[in-house]
């Protein structure tokens, strides 16, 4: 049998992926992985889910944003630390705890990085909460709720490896701007 160039590899690739312990060459899983998160990056953001579901594809979450209160500062969070309106902490129904994701402001484009470490906002259509501090670098303190786009950059999966998501894509912020101004047309009804 006639192999063309590149066989071999492909060949261990497969092998490897049918559980036959063969190991493919590292650079086969970090094209593949690239790929796979660009991919990601070019879906539409998903909605809310009426039931809370963890989600470890890594895929965009579009949504409303609101932040803690200041009542909040010191209670324990979901993963038991306290919270502190400071840190860069953030409250998801669906990501799993750890997750480091960027939040995105469709109204005005700024972003900010947020580790996920409490769960909520259990409200309908919210998509993360945030603390004051990552609230004003989005521009949200004084609406209070604004719609974003969360694009996790990091998920901890339940094997304990960790995934990237889209927001790990080189070109992340274009898929964001240009889902803000699909948003925006349709808003117009343009």
């Amino acid at each position: 049998m006639h192999l063309p160039s590149g066989g071999i590899g492909f060949c261990l690739l497969v092998a490897t992926s049918l559980g036959t312990g063969i190991a493919a060459p590292a650079a086969a899983f970090e094209i593949n992985e690239d790929i796979r998160v660009q991919q990601l990056a070019m879906l539409p953001p998903l909605r809310p889910p009426a039931l809370i579901v963890i989600d470890n594809s890594g895929r965009r979450q579009q949504g409303q944003a609101s932040y803690y209160a200041k009542k909040f500062d010191g209670r324990k969070m979901a993963n038991g630390e306290p919270l502190r309106l400071t840190s860069n902490a953030a409250a998801s129904k669906s990501l799993p705890l750890g997750t480091v994701a960027r939040v995105t402001n469709i109204k005005n484009g700024r972003s900010a990085v947020v580790e996920i470490q409490d769960r909520g906002p259990f409200r309908q259509g919210g998509v993360v909460d945030l603390t004051p501090s990552v609230a004003s670098q989005l521009g949200l303190k004084r609406a209070g709720l604004a719609p974003v786009i969360v694009s996790p950059i990091s998920i901890p999966q339940t094997d304990g490896s960790v995934k990237l998501g889209a927001g790990a894509a080189p070109h992340y912020r274009k898929f964001d701007a240009a889902e803000a101004a699909r948003l925006k047309k349709a808003k117009k009804g343009i």
